[in-house]
């Protein structure tokens, strides 16, 4: 069995992803830079907030909560009644981007969870340009 630590050991265990998604949906719930990608999202974020840290739990390497409770996360698929463009991806970034910013962590790690949730957003994408 694999001991070495993971992503999710680096960055605080779950009190540390529960800091970057609590100010990843802050950021998203107060900032003009966000007010599209917010739109998209209940009126209350409290469901989002969940599901976003039950998610990155397991994306990062710690116990696979999400999968546990609502099944394979299928991004894409859960994600297409929503009309995602650019402007949508690049805003959720932007609030991510400033998250993982404010949080303490790995130069290298920060780089890497950066450059991967670029992917993923990018991913999410289901409108033409």
């Amino acid at each position: 069995m694999d001991t070495s630590p993971t992503h999710y050991d680096a960055l605080g265990g779950d009190a540390g992803i529960r800091e970057i998604v609590d100010r990843f949906y802050d950021l998203m719930d107060t900032s003009p830079e966000a007010v599209h990608v917010r739109a998209l999202h209940a009126r209350s974020l409290k469901v989002s907030r969940e599901k976003l840290r039950l998610f990155l739990t397991g994306w990062t390497g710690g116990p696979q909560l999400y999968v546990e409770q609502h099944g394979h996360p299928m991004l894409r698929q859960r994600h297409f009644p929503f009309a995602i463009g650019a402007v949508e991806r690049d805003e959720w970034l932007w609030c991510m981007t400033r998250a993982l910013d404010e949080k303490a962590m790995d130069t290298d790690l920060r780089a890497y969870l950066t450059q991967r949730l670029n992917a993923l957003a990018d991913h999410m994408r289901n409108q033409p340009e």
